[in-house]
């Protein structure tokens, strides 16, 4: 399975459960901290047409999505 890629940051709630939830799912991701990366937030912000919103998903297709919940996740990558 290809790896998802998270963009969060350490003191984002949503974050941290998002990531707990793909972690108990035993979904692979890659997590990159919007703080510490140069260039994150201004592509997450292309992604969000405009907004700065965590957590986003980059699939493995190249969409991403807002905020999702593990669920629309695992169905996406079905």
């Amino acid at each position: 399975m290809a790896s998802l890629t998270v963009y969060s940051a350490p003191w984002c709630g949503h974050c941290h459960r998002l990531k707990e939830g793909l972690a108990r799912a035993d979904i692979p991701f890659t997590e990159v901290d919007v703080d510490r990366t140069p260039g994150a937030i201004e592509l997450i912000t292309e992604l969000n047409n405009g907004s700065w919103l965590i957590p986003t998903v980059v699939l493995p297709d190249g969409s991403a999505l807002v905020n999702p919940s593990v669920r629309e996740i695992e169905a996406r990558l079905a």
